[in-house]
């Protein structure tokens, strides 16, 4: 089991919202911090790790199949 550090619910916000507040939330936390994203917006699924990977961090899991969907998000 993954123990997140630090947790960004973004249920209920449309994209591009997920995104800019992961992106601002990954910043403040420390290398080798965990975020878990937990959201229902399905172009997450898509977007969130695109921009994990344009960023160089990693997920360590995630669940894209069934709402609300996740991201454990390492820095």
């Amino acid at each position: 089991m993954i123990k997140e550090t630090k947790t960004l619910d973004v249920v209920g916000l449309r994209c591009p919202e997920p995104l800019m507040l992961t992106r601002k939330t990954m910043r403040e936390l420390k290398v080798g911090d965990i975020l878990l994203v937990k959201g229902d917006d399905f172009s997450t699924t898509n977007d969130l790790p695109k921009l994990c990977q344009n960023l160089g961090y990693t997920i360590l899991e995630s669940n894209v199949t069934e709402k609300p969907y996740y991201f454990y998000i390492q820095k």
